[in-house]
């Protein structure tokens, strides 16, 4: 019971290869999955990257697993690890290969032996029968939604998972912890939502908050970095190149024609090891 532990800017996952778990087929149970992320019961992690598994349409295929069991379809700091972790058991052959997700195929760029690497995420989507939301089909864009005692504006995007981003003049951890959670689960969102307070400091940089779904409150996040970049962009308030400032660093967001989207980013290696069984004689 072989895991692997990455983390990308203070965002921690970690890898576990099917083929070192012949008895979880064909994935962890949302028990297994709720301690090994446990951080006083388990090896403690924002999420738990299953793969390489076989897949059709690119050379690896990888399910992506919150602390709380739920399945996320896709995660920009977690397709960084996995990649550096691909890089680091020989898997790969060379620096630039694909990855298909449930939220769509990626490729990855490997740079500076690991540290560094390129994904290239997809296009960001501002319409409400991707995302979802609900109501009638249309972008939304500078929407008002309720949270709690509070009034915001919104604007929803998805990169092949969902998110809400609020532009506020300033962001801070609390807004998150205090508001993540009912936005989280709004009814605005059937398949709820990953939730970012965006900041734009000037044209080529923004600072965000975010409350992850499943997760919580996360020092930093890619895909919810390129949803965060790509509404500052389409609000008119930065350019194409963006650098994400977060609790946890920073990415670099490039953003091209139909707001594809070009992450950059560091990773680093915690830990390898194995499970014990006793880890699952808990239950939380």
């Amino acid at each position: 019971m072989r895991f692997h532990k990455y983390h990308a800017l203070g965002n921690d996952y970690i890898v576990l290869n099917p083929a070192d778990f012949p008895q979880w087929k064909p994935a962890p149970s949302v028990d297994q999955i709720r301690v090994v992320c446990h951080r006083n019961f388990g090896v403690g992690s924002d999420g738990i990257l299953w793969g390489p598994l076989p897949s059709k349409s690119s050379e690896f295929g990888l399910r992506i697993f919150n602390p709380d069991g739920s399945e996320a379809e896709k995660s920009g700091n977690g397709l960084r690890i996995f990649s550096r972790f691909l890089w680091d058991q020989g898997l790969v052959k060379s620096p630039t290969f694909t990855v298909e997700t449930p939220g769509g195929n990626v490729q990855s760029e490997i740079k500076d032996n690991g540290r560094l690497i390129t994904v290239a995420m997809g296009s960001v989507s501002f319409d409400s029968a991707k995302i979802p939301v609900t109501g009638a089909p249309r972008e939304v864009i500078n929407e008002k939604i309720r949270a709690l005692d509070r009034d915001f504006r919104f604007c929803a995007a998805t990169i092949g998972n969902p998110h809400c981003v609020i532009p506020l003049p300033q962001v801070d951890a609390d807004l998150a912890k205090d508001y993540g959670p009912t936005l989280e689960t709004h009814e605005f969102f059937p398949r709820k939502t990953n939730v970012q307070f965006l900041q734009v400091l000037d044209r080529k940089n923004i600072r965000i908050e975010i409350w992850e779904r499943g997760a919580g409150y996360t020092l930093a996040s890619g895909s919810s970095s390129s949803a965060s970049a790509a509404v500052a962009h389409k609000l008119g308030l930065v350019d194409r190149d963006v650098t994400v400032h977060m609790p946890g660093g920073t990415i670099g967001i490039s953003i091209g024609d139909g707001f594809s989207i070009m992450m950059t980013g560091t990773v680093n290696k915690v830990a390898e090891g194995t499970m014990h069984p006793d880890l699952f004689a808990v239950k939380v």
